[in-house]
């Protein structure tokens, strides 16, 4: 196939029939309805076809996941034979389980056609089904970074036959504190390989994090980080803390059978906040750490239905929900990270959709609010309420993930040096608390 990229340059976009995908691919993407890319795959897709490792940053909603999937799929149609047992031919990695579903759910249709098989493995399920699993192999594997090495560590699955791999929302994975388990599964990676990263911002940790993992990648952007999807309308109500119950029952109030997301900071200020809903007569349920994967799955399939329509969750969800109908966003408390702001109103407006975000802002939150606007280069409009003084706190705030992102503190860079030939292979470094630990922090 003669390379596209060089004429693909600009904001045009072409047909997927222009390509040369397989036929195979070109039906499950009518199936679909989609006819058009996005931005972000018009420029990443040839560029990975024709082999390239690739940074991609786009704002959340962009259509990321067809991006590095459609490539990724057309690759391995292309490798015949079955994969051996406990192997998998490509790893995509993901910070959430929630995110991890979505992704294989994407992937299956694509390869519900062919011979590729897709396998999940996350934490919250039971691992001996996992192991029966990987027994068997599989061409793409989708996991959590966390339950992949304890499936390393037992022997279940060897990474010796990987010769693709994508990182997705590996900006988040930094705030999970995921660089250490991150280190400790790239050296047991095949060489040669395709390396795609994607995220919806790029800080400082980013650059570093794509010196280590990606061979002079080709780098696509479709809009600037940080920035929100444009069929979002943002508005701030100015609130103080006892006043936000009766402010949010107010606007679920005004439109009653439209999905809302509600991002609360913490986990037990969520369930607090659901059942408070629920108590009202809202029909509303609520996902966060505290919950089983099953419970949390069962959540989010009744709020996809309709058969929910608020839904109380902590960042844990801000990236693993593709849910097109939703029609607002409420910012409960604003989030501590000012990049899960856009993260979080990303979860409306998607697919081509117009969305609201609604903020609430108590007068602790100022500052946070600052933060927000700054990374934005934006002032969102006020729907009610006077903007307070910023009430100061002695007590130094927490850097890292937020409402249930945590696992971010004192993290370290992912390091310099591809020694031996080897990516991502420097000794870990942190803080020395045990890997579990940390992981169980998070949301």
């Amino acid at each position: 196939m003669a390379p596209l990229s060089g004429c693909l340059k600009g904001k045009h976009l072409f047909d997927f029939d222009m390509l040369g995908l397989k036929p195979v691919l070109l039906s499950a993407l009518k199936k679909q309805g989609f006819d058009t890319p996005t931005p972000i795959q018009n420029q990443a897709i040839p560029l990975a076809m024709e082999g390239h490792d690739i940074l991609g940053l786009a704002q959340t909603g962009t259509g990321k996941t067809m991006a590095f999937g459609l490539p990724l799929v057309e690759h391995l149609l292309d490798q015949p034979g079955k994969p051996a047992p406990k192997t998998a031919k490509a790893l995509i990695l993901a910070p959430t389980r929630e995110l991890v579903n979505q992704i294989a759910d994407s992937l299956r249709l694509l390869t519900h056609d062919t011979p590729l098989k897709v396998t999940t493995v996350v934490g919250g399920q039971s691992i001996g089904r996992q192991i029966s699993v990987l027994s068997r192999g599989t061409d793409i594997l989708v996991a959590t970074p966390g339950r992949l090495i304890d499936l390393m560590d037992r022997g279940a699955v060897s990474l010796r036959t990987v010769q693709h791999l994508v990182l997705d929302e590996a900006d988040q994975m930094l705030d999970l504190g995921f660089i250490h388990a991150l280190r400790k599964i790239a050296p047991q990676l095949g060489t040669p390989r395709q390396t795609m990263l994607f995220s919806a911002t790029m800080p400082k940790q980013m650059e570093e994090l794509s010196g280590a993992y990606l061979d002079n990648p080709r780098r696509v952007q479709v809009a600037p980080p940080g920035k929100a999807a444009d069929k979002i309308t943002q508005s701030i109500h100015f609130v103080d803390k006892p006043g936000k119950p009766g402010k949010l029952r107010e606007i679920l109030s005004r439109d009653e059978d439209a999905l809302t997301l509600v991002f609360a900071r913490t986990k037990h200020g969520a369930e607090k906040l659901m059942k408070g809903l629920v108590a009202d007569g809202f029909n509303a349920a609520s996902i966060h750490g505290n919950k089983s994967q099953g419970q949390r799955d069962r959540a989010i399939k009744a709020f996809r239905a309709g058969e929910i329509t608020t839904l109380v969750a902590t960042d844990v969800a801000a990236r693993g929900i593709d849910i097109p109908g939703v029609a607002y966003v409420v910012n409960y408390d604003l989030p501590e990270v000012p990049d899960n702001y856009v993260h979080r109103i990303g979860r409306t407006a998607r697919a081509g959709r117009e969305g609201e975000a609604i903020a609430f802002c108590a007068a602790e939150e100022v500052d946070l609010l600052h933060q927000i606007e700054k990374l934005m280069k934006i002032e969102i409009p006020v729907a009610s309420g006077d903007r307070p003084e910023p009430v100061r706190s002695d007590k130094p705030r927490r850097r890292g993930g937020g409402g249930g992102g945590g696992g971010g503190r004192n993290r370290k860079g992912p390091g310099q040096g591809k020694g031996n030939g080897q990516r991502f292979d420097k000794p870990a470094q942190g803080t020395g608390k045990p890997r579990r630990q940390r992981r169980r922090r998070a949301a």
